[in-house]
């Protein structure tokens, strides 16, 4: 049987069973969701990622993660992904990002967070309205679990 699978599903799946310590990596793309190049992602191909990355990361082939193997799959996904974005980002070819280098993403989407935030558009924001936000995301993540 053949499941088709939504982007925010794989990656939820992905976020949970493919390694505990991928909080910090990054989200994989398409094609290395779909193993076999068909053009969808059944749920065996998701598990058989999710398998793959847990025994890349068991180092020592005992079935088992340690702090130290789980460390060590973060930070090698961390260097691929800082790896990627100095590719994609330096236009100077110097190896390294300046901030000059850097799209404006951050700042328009920190200023879109921000009026969300202030709820009162005072142009602060005060613990209420923080914890207020917080509570809020609390409330959508508890209702994509469900």
């Amino acid at each position: 049987m053949t499941y088709r699978i939504s982007m925010p599903a794989i990656l939820a799946v992905l976020a949970v069973a493919a390694s505990p310590a991928s909080a910090q990596g990054t989200g994989p793309d398409f094609a290395m969701l779909d193993r076999d190049g068909d053009g969808s992602v059944t749920l065996e191909e998701l598990q058989s990622l999710s398998a793959a990355r847990f025994t890349a990361a068991d180092t020592n082939d005992d079935g088992a993660l340690s702090a130290a193997e789980m460390a060590a799959a973060a930070a090698a996904r961390a260097q691929d992904r800082a790896s990627r974005l100095i590719a994609r980002f330096d236009t100077n070819a110097d190896g390294m990002l300046q901030m000059a280098e850097l799209p404006d993403r951050g700042q328009d989407r920190a200023a879109r967070i921000f009026d969300r935030v202030d709820a009162d558009a005072d142009g602060l924001i005060s613990e209420a309205e923080f914890e207020a936000a917080r509570e809020m995301r609390r409330a959508r993540a508890d209702a994509r679990r469900d």
